[in-house]
């Protein structure tokens, strides 16, 4: 093998591997949101009702959506390089961002809801993405340079803008929460429209992944200092806005009853939309994690890899296993079909009554990873088998 292939594949390992590690976290935040006890009753975030435990359950989640998207402007410079054809690379994001946007709303919205009227429109971390694309697809004309700064300053700004400028329930004030700040409408009186991904927040961490992603293309050490640095620039970001606590965050942290709380406020972010300390915070472990699985290979990274390279497989095919499962368990509790809610906000599970603790939610979501691991490794395969088939790149 030459050199620089085998620079090519622990380049691409160590994405795969950090994609990978971030899709089996995330499981465990959509687990905990169907199965565990108080989700529908309680917020895990909220230091006045929750503990340490439930807390870091869901905020270790946090890391994944940010990671995932910058991973995919990363992915999407690599394949316009990989092409060197400007007119095939924007027919590509912008085909693969209407594809990933109907998918949200159909086949993953189905899976999340499991409502053959489909009363609840969700966008969220895959209508983000497929946003991004087609937003990407009219600049990919210009240098990679430039489209990082692009999304560089919409990270650092976009937190200035102003909230609800119009009025609450006009077209206006959807139009606003779609690509800035995210919200709940009613459409009628049994559907709703639930933005938890606003667009250009997203948008600006997914260029920033686009800009930076040029750095892939250096060798290896090069790579990992530029790696650490930037790591410990986020880092550092993070730890001084989040000390002066005047700007980056809406959310300010404060003195709590104990060290360990006044720790969880510290940490305690807003992700919708994305803060500007908050990207820093889980950019900055992205960038170790990078840094460390550099030229690694072997059966962690391996393990971790195998779900990175079939990031959408793995995400349509475990929501579906967790829905049924949930079903699974409140048959199993009591519950009959009768007294399943469906509609806006309802994915057919009392708020009440069923669940499994938390324990349990770990060990299912244990059991979860292991079970899909010879799916995800078998079509991995199938993928690297018929690289040929253009519709596998939509996948």
């Amino acid at each position: 093998m030459s050199q620089t292939s085998t620079s090519t594949t622990g380049r691409l390992s160590a994405i795969d591997f950090t994609r990978g590690l971030v899709i089996v976290i995330m499981a465990l935040d959509h687990i905990r949101d169907l199965l565990h006890t108080t989700s529908l009753t309680q917020q895990p975030l909220d230091l006045a009702t929750t503990t340490p435990a439930l807390f870091m359950t869901r905020w270790i989640t946090h890391f994944c959506a940010p990671v995932f998207i910058f991973l995919a402007g990363v992915s999407a410079y690599l394949m316009s390089r990989r092409q060197n054809n400007v007119s095939e690379t924007r027919r590509f994001l912008f085909t693969r961002g209407l594809w990933l946007i109907f998918l949200e709303i159909t086949i993953i919205g189905f899976a999340i809801w499991f409502d053959l009227k489909f009363r609840s429109v969700l966008f969220q971390v895959i209508f983000a993405i497929g946003s991004g694309f087609v937003i990407l697809s009219a600049l990919v004309k210009l240098p990679s340079k430039i489209i990082g700064f692009m999304g560089l300053a919409i990270v650092l700004l976009h937190g200035v803008l102003p909230l609800h400028p119009f009025a609450k329930g006009s077209a206006g004030a959807v139009v606003w929460a779609i690509f800035f700040e995210g919200g709940f409408f009613n459409l009628g009186s049994d559907r709703a429209l639930i933005i938890i991904y606003s667009i250009i927040p997203w948008l600006g961490i997914l260029l920033c992944g686009f800009g930076f992603a040029k750095v892939f293309e250096r060798d290896a050490p090069s790579r990992r200092k530029i790696l650490l640095r930037s790591g410990l620039s986020c880092l550092l970001v993070f730890i001084i806005l989040r000390i002066i606590n005047l700007y980056g965050d809406p959310k300010p942290w404060s003195p709590q009853v104990s060290f360990l709380y006044s720790l969880l406020s510290f940490i305690n972010l807003s992700k919708y939309p994305p803060s500007l300390v908050y990207t820093a915070m889980t950019l900055s472990v992205m960038f170790f994690v990078l840094c460390i699985a550099e030229g690694k290979n072997n059966r962690l990274t391996g393990f971790f890899i195998t779900y990175g390279r079939v990031p959408m497989f793995f995400y349509v095919l475990h929501w579906y296993i967790i829905h049924i499962s949930m079903f699974v368990m409140i048959i199993l509790q009591g519950v009959t079909w009768e007294q399943m809610p469906f509609g806006p906000w309802n994915f057919g599970r009392p708020k009440e009554g069923v669940g499994l603790e938390l324990p349990y939610v770990y060990v299912y979501w244990i059991c979860l990873i292991i079970c899909m691991y010879p799916l995800c490794r078998w079509y991995g395969k199938y993928k690297a088998a018929n690289g040929q088939k253009k519709w596998l790149g939509y996948l």
